[in-house]
């Protein structure tokens, strides 16, 4: 592992491959582009070191703080704006990952972990990444090409960062090789109808996988980024190069046109209560605007009391709260079974009970429980677009434990029944 925090580290992996061999494996976790400025922090500990091991390592402590100006951040402040500081972030990134392309091994992939947590911007195509932006930049620009990503659970729940907040549960490893020398020039029609293409069956393997809904639009950038960087360069009707900021916002409009697709799989009455949940939550409005938006649902209001997710009384309307949902309900009787049921049950049973309950629900539920964990991902972005994170712990925490409760719902010796 050659994390390179400086061009110091790739010259010097370079060096060894020379003296070595040149079939590396590398494996970086790189610098995250503004996060985090490494080199400030070690400063605590530099000016008590430098007191107490100066003279046993003189040539360690020659400067009073620790030397900055070499570290690959994007930091205005040491290069007088924000402009200037991308600029070297980006040049720099690239002449790192270029010189540690060339000693890659040929036939085997460069993976580079990422952990950061996706800031949207808008520009003039959709809304994009400044921080990613630049650093896919970067990998482009060097000669790579993405191939995919691996979401890998590194992130423990309990550590500061973590807790009470959306932080990322996953570490993001992109997958790269060299470009091609063949790859031929594309143009953005061609991208668009690839990456229509090849992403939506990208991001249900992702799910399937049991990547978390905090960490899809971060796992979603790998699938999307492969279609683009299969080319050597994208241009548009007048000939301009497609920059990598027009990519993104394009792979995020993709991506929630694919999750918003895949509500055509749920009941009506599902597709109802998510509709209000979007706009209500679990609040109370006006039983009219509910009966309204049950025409257009293709369902009704008394239906949906019946089907035991609505309160509707004195002219008021809202979803019942998953702790609100009966104790004895069993999928399997229910005579008006939905979706969006099953999903607020598992989550009252998670919460309340652990995973080994919840698993034990998941197997009555039966083959209706793809589409289940489907709602839950689209709750939970929902809940994230609107800074609802109380909400948005309950469906990303479902969606995680996926895995564990599908195996408890496996150990059953007994037939599952497809209940939809």
């Amino acid at each position: 592992t050659c994390p390179p925090a400086t061009l110091q580290n790739a010259k010097r992996l370079s060096k060894m491959s020379q003296t070595h061999s040149r079939d590396l494996v590398v494996s970086t976790d790189p610098p995250y582009y503004d996060n985090i400025g490494y080199a400030d922090l070690s400063d605590f500990f530099y000016v008590w070191l430098r007191r107490s091991s100066g003279s046993v390592f003189p040539y360690l402590f020659t400067t009073l703080a620790v030397p900055k100006t070499e570290e690959l951040v994007a930091t205005p402040y040491r290069h007088g704006d924000r402009k200037s500081a991308e600029a070297f972030f980006l040049s720099g990134m690239t002449r790192a990952v270029h010189w540690i392309s060339q000693q890659a091994h040929p036939r085997l992939p460069i993976t580079i972990y990422y952990g950061f947590k996706q800031s949207e911007t808008k520009n003039e195509v959709g809304v994009a990444s400044t921080g990613w932006e630049t650093f896919l930049a970067a990998l482009i620009r060097s000669g790579l090409t993405i191939t995919g990503t691996w979401p890998m659970r590194t992130e423990m729940g309990t550590r500061q960062v973590g807790m009470g907040t959306n932080a990322l549960s996953s570490s993001i490893v992109l997958v790269c090789r060299r470009r091609p020398t063949e790859a031929r020039p594309g143009s953005w029609g061609e991208f668009r109808e690839a990456l229509q293409n090849d992403l939506p069956p990208a991001l249900v393997e992702l799910q399937k996988a049991g990547t978390a809904p905090v960490d899809l639009a971060q796992a979603a950038i790998g699938p999307g980024m492969a279609v683009f960087t299969r080319y050597s360069g994208v241009v548009d009707q007048d000939g301009e190069k497609i920059t990598v900021g027009q990519a993104l916002a394009l792979i995020n409009e993709v991506l929630d046109r694919t999750l918003a697709e895949q509500e055509g799989d749920f009941d009506p009455d599902t597709r109802w209560a998510l509709a209000w949940f979007t706009e209500h939550h679990f609040d109370e409005s006006e039983y009219g605007i509910a009966e309204t938006l049950s025409k257009a649902k293709n369902t009704s209001v008394e239906g949906l009391v019946e089907a035991g997710i609505l309160r509707s009384r004195s002219g008021r309307v809202r979803l019942l709260r998953p702790e609100e949902l009966p104790e004895d309900w069993d999928p399997r009787k229910d005579r008006r079974l939905t979706v969006w049921e099953m999903v607020h049950h598992l989550v009252r049973v998670l919460e309340g009970e652990g995973e080994g309950p919840a698993g034990r629900l998941l197997r009555r539920i039966g083959g209706a429980a793809e589409t289940a964990r489907a709602l839950a991902h689209l709750l939970y972005g929902v809940c994230d677009r609107q800074k609802r994170p109380g909400e948005a712990h309950l469906y990303n925490s479902l969606v995680i434990s996926w895995p564990e409760l599908t195996r408890i719902a496996r150990e059953d010796p007994g037939k599952t029944q497809a209940l939809f």
